[in-house]
């Protein structure tokens, strides 16, 4: 039992361990059944693709970077703030690749940003069959280019010739053995990891030779990350604050994302707001109808979304201004501050808006994000 390895997650930790019918399983992936991706599929190795828009120098110059380091068999570390354009910077090297008939994928860790990025890719790689995968959605499991949840790697051991991860410190992907295993047993190439705020292991496991890390500081349109400001209140008189900041932007015709640390505050927070705004909405993990709330807010049928963390990562909407009530809470770390104060200013024609801590008190993760962005913007 000792010696016995999982062929899914590489687990060795016995007490992981059963045995069923005189076979010896792993508890700790054994959710992680089902079909792999072992269908014959016949590559489009057309893989020209069209942008609206021109890349940025900066982006220019890290995008052929990548494709430089790709083809030296060197793996990258693009550590760039939010709204640089990662997905741009990748285009070349997955264009690239798929040109050499290579297995290309793009994981992420929630099935909510691999919808977006799916469209996203269909729309600039028109030539190629552009899939994605996750949850329910298994149907299809080969394409030109497979966009998938972190925990639909399981499908495609030693498969991806290029394997391009974004967002690795975010939930549930960062500190997660087993999907980290599936990352890595997928990689029959080499990868790109993408992140704005990694951690500072993940930035030194790539001081060795065969890695290398990219960084860029500057957004795609030039203008500075927004500096979130504070407010601190008491609980009462924070509804109250939070009221007044929404009705200033209402008036403004801003769209607004007020975002919550829990599903129950999310709640509790759209009760209040409903008695004074009627153009108010609520999404969180458990609302079966989540896309349908967050396409009407896109469309400006509402204005205001409270939020947890789904729409932390992966949302650009034009002109948003963005509020966290309760900034103070412990599942706010720098890191998330900073992921959620990156959803503002992603327009070139809306580079600018406001990002409001509204909490009780001021903590050293709200301190040390803003001193992380006003560190950014004063490297560019």
């Amino acid at each position: 039992m000792d010696e016995f390895k999982c062929p899914i997650c590489g687990n060795t930790d016995s007490k992981y361990f059963g045995i069923r019918n005189g076979k010896t399983y792993c508890r700790r992936c054994i959710t992680f059944r089902g079909q792999e991706a072992n269908e014959i599929y016949y590559q489009n190795t057309n893989a020209e693709y069209s942008l609206h828009y021109e890349l940025s120098d900066d982006q220019k110059r890290l995008s052929d970077q990548l494709v430089k380091n790709y083809f030296n068999g060197v793996d990258s570390l693009v550590h760039a703030v939010c709204g640089s354009g990662k997905t741009e910077i990748v285009l070349e090297v997955i264009s690239q690749a798929i040109k050499n008939n290579l297995k290309v994928g793009f994981a992420v860790p929630r099935r909510d940003v691999v919808r977006e990025l799916y469209y996203r890719f269909k729309a600039i790689f028109t030539n190629n069959k552009v899939i994605a995968v996750y949850g329910d959605h298994t149907k299809f499991l080969k394409g030109d280019l497979i966009c998938l949840t972190t925990h639909q790697l399981f499908r495609y051991p030693s498969y991806f010739d290029l394997l391009i991860l974004d967002e690795i410190d975010a939930f549930p992907y960062n500190g997660n053995d087993v999907l980290k295993a599936f990352f890595d047993k997928a990689v029959k190439g080499h990868y790109i990891l993408l992140s704005a705020t990694p951690s500072k292991n993940q930035i030194d496991d790539f001081n060795q030779p065969g890695k290398m890390v990219l960084k860029l500081n500057k957004r795609f349109h030039n203008h500075p990350l927004p500096v979130p400001r504070f407010s601190i209140h008491s609980k009462l008189v924070s509804y109250y604050f939070l009221i007044q900041e929404l009705r200033r932007f209402l008036a403004q015709n801003k769209p607004i994302f007020v975002f919550t640390p829990t599903i129950d505050t999310c709640e509790q927070t759209y009760e209040v707001l409903k008695l004074f705004f009627e153009n108010a909405d609520y999404v969180h993990s458990k609302c079966v109808d989540r896309n349908e709330r967050i396409d009407k807010f896109r469309k400006g049928m509402t204005k205001v979304l409270v939020t947890t963390a789904v729409l932390e990562r992966g949302v650009t909407v034009k002109d948003l201004q963005v509020i966290i009530f309760g900034a103070d809470h412990p599942l706010y770390t720098s890191s998330a501050l900073i992921q959620i104060s990156g959803r503002v200013g992603r327009k070139k024609d809306a580079p600018t808006g406001e990002v409001v801590f509204i909490a009780r008190r001021e903590t050293n993760e709200m301190v040390e994000a803003v001193n992380e962005i006003k560190e950014a913007n004063e490297s560019v």
